[in-house]
C-alpha cells in the first residue's frame, strides 16, 4: 500500500514511517521543515510539506493514498480545545477524501477527544475501513520524553524517586517499536470499527518503577501521601496516583487486540528498558 502518515517525524510516527518501509508499504509523510523531511528522505519516504491547518493538502494526500494514519497532534495545552477542534477539521476532511473507498484510516485515542472518535467510528458507515488505537500512557523506548522521563528528572532534582502510598496502582506501558507494528496491523487488518489498545505491559505497579529510578540513580524510592503528590509531580500528580489498569480495564482490552490483530509485543518492557541505562545515560 501507499500510506500518508501525519506526524509523521514524531516519536511513535518515525518509528510507524520505518515498520511500514520494512513491510514492503511505501509512504509519503506530513512535515513541517527542511530538517524533518529530510530526516523522512532518509527512512525511505517522500516529504509532503505541511501543517494540520492545511486541510487542502490534507484532503488531496489522503486521496491519492491507499491507507492513511494519522497520528498528528497539536500538543498546545494552553488552548487544548483549540486542538481538539483542528484534530476534528483534519478527521472530517481526510475521511471525505477516503469516503466510499473501503480505503484503512487509523487514528489514536486523545483525552477528551470524545468528538473525534465518533467521527473516527463513525467513517465505517461511509466505506471507510477505519479504526482508533489506544497507547499506553506510557509509550517508552530510545528518546522517550514522556512520564517516565519526566519522573527521572523529578527524581533527579527531589532526591529520591517517589510512589504514592503502597505503590500498588498500575501504569500499562508499551514499547515504541512495538505500537509501530500494531499500527501496521491495523493498516492492514483491523475490521471498520476497530478500537484498539497497544499495551505490551498490561499493568506495573508504580512502586516498582520508583524502585528501578531510584536504582539507576542510587537514590531511595519513597512512598509519599497523596497530599504531597501534587508538590512531588506536578501535574503528573492526579495521573500518578491512579490504578490505570483498572480503570480502563487494560488487560481485556488488550488481550483482544492481540486476538484480533496477531499483535505480539516483542520488544522489552518497560522495566527492562529502564534497566537497560538509555534513559539515565
Amino acid at each position: 500500500m501507499h500510506v500518508f502518515v501525519t506526524g509523521a517525524t514524531g516519536y511513535v510516527g518515525s518509528a510507524v514511517v520505518k515498520e511500514l518501509i520494512g513491510a514492503g508499504h511505501t509512504v509519503s509523510g506530513l512535515c513541517r521543515s527542511e530538517e524533518k523531511a529530510a530526516g523522512l528522505k532518509a527512512a525511505g519516504a517522500e516529504p509532503l510539506y505541511g501543517t494540520l491547518d492545511d486541510l487542502d493538502t490534507l484532503s488531496s494526500a489522503a486521496a491519492a493514498a491507499d491507507g492513511v494514519i494519522h497520528l498528528a497532534f497539536t500538543n498546545d495545552f494552553s488552548d487544548f480545545e483549540g486542538a481538539l477542534a483542528l484534530d476534528l477539521r483534519a478527521v472530517e476532511v481526510m475521511g471525505a477524501a477516503l469516503e466510499g473507498s473501503g480505503k484503512p484510516f487509523i487514528t489514536t485515542a486523545h483525552a477528551n477527544g470524545h468528538a473525534v472518535d465518533q467521527a473516527v467510528l463513525a467513517m465505517a458507515k461511509r466505506d471507510i475501513r477505519a479504526s482508533i488505537v489506544s497507547l499506553a500512557p506510557s509509550v517508552h523506548g530510545e528518546g522517550d520524553k514522556g512520564f517516565v522521563s519526566m519522573m527521572i528528572s523529578i527524581a533527579r532534582s527531589k532526591g529520591f524517586a517517589a510512589y504514592i502510598g503502597d505503590g500498588t496502582n498500575r501504569w500499562p506501558a508499551v514499547h515504541r517499536l512495538d505500537a509501530a507494528v500494531l499500527y501496521r496491523l491495523a493498516l492492514e487488518s483491523a475490521p471498520a470499527g476497530s478500537r484498539l489498545l497497544g499495551a505490551g505491559d498490561e499493568g506495573i505497579p508504580l512502586r516498582e518503577i520508583a524502585e528501578v529510578i531510584g536504582r539507576q540513580l542510587n537514590v531511595p524510592a519513597v512512598s509519599i501521601t497523596s497530599e504531597e503528590a501534587a508538590a512531588h509531580f506536578g501535574f503528573l500528580g492526579a495521573i500518578a496516583a491512579l490504578d490505570i489498569t483498572s480503570l480502563y480495564n487494560t488487560a481485556q482490552a488488550s488481550q483482544a487486540t492481540r486476538e484480533l490483530l496477531g499483535w505480539k509485543p516483542m520488544q522489552p518492557g518497560l522495566i527492562a528498558d529502564l534497566e537497560e541505562g538509555h534513559y539515565f545515560a
